[in-house]
């Protein structure tokens, strides 16, 4: 079954990795941001080698956003991330795992200082 794995993120500013631009992630000494990457570094290459890691992507800055709402019968552009919470995507991972535990084994790795992983099954389509 394939789950997205959502990062949520606040840095202040736009960057990545995100922990690197969060308050929390500023807090933590860079020695241990450097060894928690190379550790993220670690579970990709696991997470490849096995076949589970479909695919990933960083965003970029939500400012560069365009959102597409539905009004008076048409799509209309707005510019800029008008989202209702200052966390936004930062980037995503789709990966293909055998059962939901173990997809969550895998989504509890992707939290850093200052930023939140979200959990979604794909939609099967029937």
């Amino acid at each position: 079954m394939k789950y997205v794995i959502l990062i949520h993120s606040n840095p202040k500013p736009w960057g990545h990795p995100t922990d690197r631009f969060t308050d929390e992630g500023r807090a933590v000494p860079t020695a241990e941001l450097d060894a928690a990457d190379r550790a993220f570094d670690g579970l990709l290459a696991e997470l490849s080698a096995s076949g589970e890691l479909v695919t990933g992507e960083a965003l970029a800055d939500p400012a560069s956003a365009t959102v597409y709402r539905w009004r008076s019968g048409e799509s209309l552009a707005s510019e800029g991330p008008f989202a209702e919470t200052q966390e936004h995507v930062a980037g995503f991972f789709l990966i293909d795992c055998a059962t939901r535990e173990r997809a969550e084994q895998i989504a509890t790795q992707f939290a850093g200082p200052g930023s939140v992983a979200e959990l979604r099954p794909a939609f099967v389509w029937e």
